[in-house]
């Protein structure tokens, strides 16, 4: 027989309220943890929309209607950049070579699952197609934005390469067929004859110089682990706080890797509001693996496009 003092009805109807609570609290430590793991920072002003911001997720993002006309917004693309075909899309250029020493024309298409090649791009960042060319010792950084024809046919206007293994990034978003929306980082390989002296990677720094301003980074990144980015720019040891919108953002801020040029954007977060951005920009970093990695900054000022390059270090 069960006693009745143990399992009196206020005893009984107590131990019902413990209970409740506690189930209360573990529904919401669950509903927590999964509003952090959809990316909490996706909301803020300039802040990335894809689904993962690890430059080395195996699935596309797709844009947010409720984002993508934020300020500053920096749309992010599945993989590392290395391969040429991705999901039915692939990169195509006749050109295995290119001269040194003077301007050249790069030309590529684009071409779907159909095989055809793709005329319809979504619009990132004011472009539909960012194009950027690296050097395999990660030297010779150059951002373009090349020119379609009607048949698909893209021409991107390189300055002058120094003799070496060159790779041609190509960033974009179909804006219609089965990659709609979704924003893919393809690429192909260039040789530039003649001798191919290699540059050392300079040594990890905080601090670089460029055209009379100081930047300076900080954020302590781990490998495949999301961090904040703080970049500050100096002039004559005064902060900037003239910098003005370039691409929809105050800075655009590129990284390659050591050893492979593996690619990946680094997200700013810091709102847009006019010809008065700095001195401190905010960016979301997460790099997916240890290292070191070459970074390039384009900000502008005064009408101006400024470049300044530093590596960082990845644990």
């Amino acid at each position: 027989m069960f006693s009745s003092s143990r399992f009196s009805p206020s005893r009984f109807t107590a131990r019902r309220r413990v209970l409740a609570a506690a189930g209360a609290s573990a529904a919401l430590a669950l509903t927590l943890a999964a509003c952090g793991s959809s990316g909490d920072s996706s909301s803020m002003p300039g802040m990335d929309h894809g689904s993962k911001p690890s430059a080395s997720s195996s699935s596309s993002s797709s844009k947010s209607p409720a984002m993508g006309d934020m300020p500053g917004m920096d749309h992010m693309a599945s993989g590392n950049g290395l391969s040429d075909g991705k999901d039915g899309y692939r990169l195509t250029s006749k050109d295995t070579t290119l001269p040194g020493g003077k301007q050249a024309a790069y030309g590529f298409t684009v071409t779907g699952p159909d095989g055809k090649a793709v005329t319809d791009f979504a619009v990132d960042q004011t472009k539909r197609m960012h194009f950027y060319a690296i050097r395999s010792d990660l030297t010779g950084f150059q951002h373009l934005h090349p020119t379609m024809a009607a048949d698909g046919t893209w021409s991107a206007d390189l300055s002058a390469l120094a003799p070496g293994s060159w790779r041609m990034f190509t960033s974009f978003t179909p804006n219609s067929g089965t990659g709609k929306g979704k924003d893919f980082v393809l690429s192909r390989t260039v040789t530039v004859p003649g001798d191919a002296a290699k540059t050392p990677l300079p040594a990890p720094a905080a601090t670089t110089r460029v055209d009379g301003y100081t930047v300076t980074v900080k954020g302590e990144l781990m490998a495949g682990m999301a961090h904040p980015l703080t970049v500050s720019i100096a002039k004559d040891g005064k902060p900037v706080t003239d910098l003005q919108p370039y691409l929809e953002t105050y800075a655009h801020l590129t990284s390659f890797h050591e050893g492979d040029a593996a690619f990946a954007h680094l997200h700013p977060t810091t709102k847009v509001t006019g010809d008065n951005g700095g001195p401190a920009l905010s960016f979301h970093a997460e790099l997916p693996t240890s290292g070191n990695w070459r970074l390039f900054l384009q900000f502008r000022t005064g009408g101006k496009l400024h470049t300044a390059a530093l590596t960082l270090r990845v644990g």
